[in-house]
Formats: C-alpha cells, sequence, structure tokens
C-alpha cells in the first residue's frame, strides 16, 4: 500500500473516529437529561479531545495490518476481538497522555471503570465501532485498490 493511501486512512479514520465520539456524546447527554427529569438541551452539543484525531488515525495504519492476520476469523470472534483491543489502546493511550500531560482527556468517573482511563461497560460500543471500522475499511480497500 502506497504513503498516499496509509496518509488517506490515517485521516480518514481520524475523522470517523472524532465525528463518531462527537455523535455519541451529543445522544448520551440527551438520554441522560430525559433519565433525569430535565430539558433536553436540542442543540444536541456533542465533545471530543483533540488528542482523539491521531489516536483514531492510528487505526488507519494499524486496521490494515491487523486485518490481514484476523480476516479469516469467524465474524463474532473478530468483533470480540475488535472490542479488546480498543479498550488496550483506550487504557494505554489514557494512560499516555495522563503521564505526558498529567490528565487523561477522558477520566471516566462512572461505570465500570479501570484507572478512569476505560469502561468495562463501553466493551459493546467498542465491538460496535470496530464492526463499523471493518466495514469501512472494507469499503475503502474495494474504493481505493488498497491491497491485503
Amino acid at each position: 500500500m502506497s504513503k498516499a493511501n496509509y496518509l488517506f486512512l490515517f485521516v480518514a479514520f481520524g475523522c470517523i473516529g472524532i465525528t463518531t465520539e462527537i455523535f455519541f456524546t451529543a445522544i448520551v447527554d440527551a438520554i441522560v437529561a430525559v433519565q433525569q427529569f430535565e430539558p433536553i438541551n436540542w442543540r444536541l452539543l456533542g465533545t471530543s479531545y483533540i488528542w482523539m484525531f491521531p489516536i483514531y488515525g492510528l487505526a488507519g495504519l494499524a486496521f490494515p495490518v491487523l486485518f490481514t492476520k484476523i480476516d479469516k476469523w469467524p465474524a463474532v470472534l473478530r468483533w470480540a476481538f475488535y472490542g479488546v483491543a480498543i479498550l488496550i489502546v483506550e487504557f494505554i493511550t489514557g494512560w499516555a497522555l495522563d503521564m505526558a500531560t498529567g490528565r487523561c482527556p477522558w477520566e471516566y468517573t462512572a461505570g465500570w471503570h479501570i484507572m478512569g482511563y476505560i469502561r468495562l461497560d463501553y466493551y459493546p460500543l467498542w465491538v460496535g465501532f470496530g464492526i463499523m471500522i471493518e466495514r469501512i475499511y472494507l469499503l475503502l480497500r474495494g474504493k481505493l485498490s488498497l491491497s491485503k
């Protein structure tokens, strides 16, 4: 695969990740407002962190290599693997940002979290995100003629 294709995948996955995160946080905030009998902010403001762009972008570099190793696995096993791999990457990058900047931007305090870096109850959501990334990668691979 060419350097241009890797750069494209880095930027595409960075944009996809940030966009997904903004949608997710906006929707969750609306759900929480309903659960707490508060008015919904219909502006549906979502948030992310600039740090997330290169973190998600790395998926564009790692996924093609990883996928060639697991593309023959049964779908359900691949999907389970995606969830675990994403939690591991989230933990490592959260810890690294905490060490580098003095703070992890997402700092989980609710749910089943580990040191505030990951939430285990988000595992099904990360599986879904992994499935989405796989589908997008396969679509892009066909459109860009990305080699296996």
